[in-house]
């Protein structure tokens, strides 16, 4: 795992270390499973403030340039700490709680104190310490923080004892060893006693006798720094004899080339020394002087006994030997706690890492449709992916398409299922009762082409549902608006019709042209060849084809994102493929508008009237729903539902007002289904004017003067033709043959309805 280092505490009194020591914690640090934080402490000797101090630049370089570790926070003990001192240290460890390591570059006073203060914080098992050699396996910086010191990983350098050494310090007494001037002042010490009255020693002792043996009569131990004294000496011996035998060859004693020598010359002299110490290890330096770094580390560990104590659980010998297995943690776990400035992100984010702090991070997640590259950078999936649930690596968006159980499909259905059941019916219903009044009144040609167009129109549904293909999108493009263009041209062709009879009627008596039944499907058709036609030119222009549109439901969460599978129409084209048979529409209103005054009974005059009202109504609620949805992410059902309904109720508007009537008589009353007495095409004409210029004078003038005027205004044709029609209508209502001009309104009305039906 990455290790980082926090914050170093580290006293810059203390006047041991070299590169070997900064290297050994360096290494014991990139082995530990946390980052460290270092203290250092301000020195009260100016040289020994040096020393360390570089010893805690080489640190921090091994940590950060070869150890790829970072420090989060550098403090310094005061050379005279204030009251609270030690508190502030902890809580400024305590910004960065993550990072639990804690180096500690401190004299045993200072070390003790830190402790303390983390003891009184409560943070007693949170931080991991690592301590140099002037903590090494010393009691009296963890005597009564035992607890909170557990953990604790030392160095110390490797030493041995010197056997020579113990038999020539326990053979020392008052009596050989007058030289050393403190010698009198350490046996008080030791043996606790006093020596006369010039003893340095006060209180009520007992007199030293002399005969006191060291080892005996007091406890004793090698101090652990005799073997690098014993070899400090023998180095420089060794040096001092080097020079002598390359500047005074066969002279005892200095000689003049000795006497003035340079300090520079005596120290590369002690650097190429090479012998075997008093420990019977070999005495080297390096190029900067330094010894081969041996060192033994500890931890501070409970054991069985709940007692406290040092384990060595490794060492360094030009490099590190630590036994993971040995070490052991206040958590109980044998896992390596963690020790972080910043925890590894998760999946999916980022590292923005702190400016100068390097293992020190803010964690990004990928936003959008963006996906982890690697742990510093995020980019933006490919048009037709989204990225994974954990963001780190894209794929394919899903597909869909309107599926057939879909309630936005069941319902447009359902209706067309229901229209073409009843289309069928009606066109079954004509095909049978052909030759009856009702189904040649209504005139049978134009009758078969718009129940093409009705049944065309509640088909359109299954196209628009179906699983786009090139087969698909073809018909689609073909009957999208061909089914309303059969059923608006043979509706208009209808209403033109009557139209023209009647404007014609006020001119002459004489039948329009191409009013036949021949004439009215060459009309109709000569209609929907325009639409065909367009249809044609759209084919060779842009030929059908499907795609995969993922910009429509492009959602902000990549999560619910799709690719609509669908037929390479856009709205434009579709309202253009729907535009003509709109124009048809219209068209046929207008036309419908025009012939509101046409008798009801004449010709389906009103009916289509109806129709066509309640059809612009449909289209015009259609077109707000259409496009105000363009947006949305259920564009697809929502816009393909909207166009199928509205379709299938344009053609159920017409199937009812045009046809159940129709259906409903020849079915349940056949009784009026018969033929009436036929007349001249003139007489119907000319009973219709009649009928409408009376009704349009009557409007302006008093009721007996438009009798009269209008009686007096026909020529003698159409007088004879209007008695024509009012004999016949005497005869078959069974009226009076006493014409006046009182009775000749009411005459009218009845002559057209007759001769209608």
């Amino acid at each position: 795992m990455d290790i980082q280092s926090d914050a170093v505490v580290a006293p810059l009194s203390y006047s041991k270390g070299d590169r070997g020591h900064a290297l050994c914690c360096s290494c014991l640090v990139l082995s530990y499973p946390a980052p460290l934080p270092c203290i250092s402490r301000f020195g009260k000797w100016k040289d020994a403030w040096k020393l360390y101090l570089n010893v805690i630049y080489l640190f921090i370089y091994l940590f950060i340039f070869i150890g790829g570790v970072c420090i989060a926070q550098s403090l310094k003990i005061p050379r005279e700490p204030k009251p609270g001192e030690f508190d502030k240290i902890i809580q400024r460890l305590m910004e960065t709680s993550n990072a639990r390591g804690v180096i500690m570059f401190a004299n045993e006073d200072d070390i003790r104190s830190v402790l303390d203060a983390a003891k009184k914080n409560n943070q007693t098992g949170h931080f991991l310490w690592v301590g140099s050699d002037s903590w090494g396996s010393k009691i009296a910086p963890v005597f009564q923080q035992e607890k909170v010191a557990e953990g604790a990983v030392t160095i110390l350098p490797k030493r041995a004892s010197i056997d020579g050494f113990d038999r020539f310090f326990r053979s020392r007494t008052l009596a050989n060893n007058r030289r050393n001037v403190w010698f009198a002042e350490f046996w008080e010490e030791n043996f606790g006693c006093k020596l006369g009255s010039h003893g340095k020693r006060v209180g009520n002792l007992k007199k030293c006798t002399g005969l006191e043996k060291i080892g005996r009569d007091s406890s004793y131990e090698q101090e652990g720094k005799v073997q690098f004294v014993i070899d400090a000496v023998y180095s420089m011996a060794h040096a001092l004899h080097n020079m002598h035998k390359e500047h005074c060859p066969g002279y005892v004693g200095l000689c003049a080339r000795m006497s003035n020598i340079d300090g520079k010359e005596l120290l590369h002299n002690i650097r190429s020394v090479n012998f075997n110490g008093s420990a019977g290890t070999p005495v080297i330096f390096n190029e900067n002087g330094d010894a081969p770094g041996r060192y033994d580390i500890f931890q501070y560990q409970s054991t069985n006994r709940s007692t406290t104590e040092y384990k060595i659980i490794g060492h360094w010998t030009d490099q590190l030997h630590l036994n993971m297995n040995e070490m052991h943690w206040t958590t109980g776990d044998s896992s390596i706690p963690a020790s972080v400035c910043s925890v590894p992100c998760k999946p999916g984010e980022r590292k923005k890492t702190v400016k100068g702090v390097p293992c020190c991070w803010h964690c990004e997640r990928c936003e959008g449709y963006h996906y982890q590259v690697d742990e510093f950078s995020c980019e933006l999936c490919p048009y037709d992916q989204r990225p994974n649930e954990n963001r780190t690596t894209c794929q394919p968006i899903p597909i869909i398409k309107l599926e057939w159980h879909s309630p936005w499909a069941v319902v447009p259905v359902f209706i067309s299922m229901l229209g073409i059941i009843g289309t069928t019916f009606v066109i079954v219903t004509f095909v049978k009762y052909n030759d009856t009044p009702i189904v040649r009144a209504s005139g049978r040609e134009l009758s078969y082409v718009l129940l093409t167009g009705i049944f065309l129109c509640y088909a359109i549904t299954f196209l628009m549902i179906a699983a786009p293909d090139t087969a698909v999108c073809s018909f689609r493009r073909i009957f999208l608006g061909l089914g309303m263009c059969f059923s608006y041209a043979a509706l208009l062709t209808k209403t033109n019709r009557i139209h023209r009879i009647f404007e014609q009627g006020k001119k002459s008596v004489t039948a329009p042209k191409f009013i036949s039944p021949a004439s009215q499907l060459v009309i109709t058709f000569s209609l929907i060849s325009f639409q065909l036609l367009g249809v044609l030119i759209w084919f060779a222009v842009d030929p059908p084809h499907i795609i995969v549109d993922y910009g429509e439901q492009r959602t902000p969460d990549p999560q619910n994102a799709r690719g609509v599978l669908k037929c390479d129409i856009s709205d434009l084209s579709l309202i253009c493929s729907l535009g003509y048979s709109i124009l048809l529409m219209v068209t046929c209103t207008v036309y419908a508008i025009k012939t509101r005054g046409v008798p009801e009974t004449f010709n389906e005059a009103k009916p289509i009237g109806f129709t066509m009202y309640t059809t612009c109504i449909i289209w015009l609620a259609f077109i707000p729903i259409f496009f105000g949805t363009a947006q949305s992410a259920e564009r697809m059902y929502i816009q393909t539902t909207t166009l199928t309904i509205s379709m299938s109720l344009s053609a159920s508007v017409s199937l009812g007002m045009l046809y159940l009537p129709k259906v409903y008589i020849i079915i349940f009353h056949p009784e009026q289904n018969v033929q009436k007495r036929k007349r001249s095409f003139k007489a119907v004409v000319t009973a219709a004017t009649m009928s409408s210029k009376l009704t349009q004078k009557g409007n302006d003038r008093p009721n007996g003067e438009v009798k009269t005027e209008l009686c007096e205004s026909l020529e003698t044709n159409s007088k004879y033709n209007a008695f024509e029609a009012l004999y016949t209508a005497s005869v078959l209502l069974k009226l009076p043959l006493k014409i006046d001009s009182c009775l000749l309104h009411e005459i009218y009305y009845y002559v057209m309805v007759i001769y209608v039906k």
